[in-house]
């Protein structure tokens, strides 16, 4: 008599069934990815409000110094103002894309988890 845990070892691994596995590692990997770049775009975005409260807070037609890349610009309070606004808004667009991403990548590993956990059952690990 075969034991449950044996018929489960004894699936041969297709050609196809090695590909959806290396798709969903690929997969993982992107997820990771993906969820590094959001953090590092949420804290910046939170840099960016702390400026544009700092720059509420000044006095009205003050200079001020606008650190972008390496380099720091002297300029008026009204541009560096508008300078955080767009960066705002640009951020929170390539957010919208990566959460856009995020919600394929999950619905893609979704279905060949069903697939490959189908195949295999409990002889394959596809949780991180």
């Amino acid at each position: 008599m075969v034991t449950p845990a044996a018929e489960e070892n004894s699936t041969e691994v297709r050609r196809e069934d090695q590909d959806n596995i290396n798709k969903f590692a690929r997969l993982n990997a992107r997820l990771h990815e993906l969820r590094d770049e959001r953090k590092i775009i949420k804290q910046s975005l939170e840099r960016l409000d702390d400026a544009s409260t700092e720059l509420m807070m000044g006095s009205e037609g003050d200079n001020v110094m606008l650190l972008i890349g390496e380099s720091f610009f002297d300029t008026s309070e009204e541009d560096a103002t508008e300078y955080c606004e767009s960066e705002v808004e640009r951020m929170s667009g390539e957010l919208e894309i990566l959460d856009g991403e995020e919600s394929t990548i999950l619905e893609r590993q979704a279905e060949l988890k069903k697939l490959l956990y189908g195949r295999f059952g409990k002889s394959i690990q596809l949780e991180a």
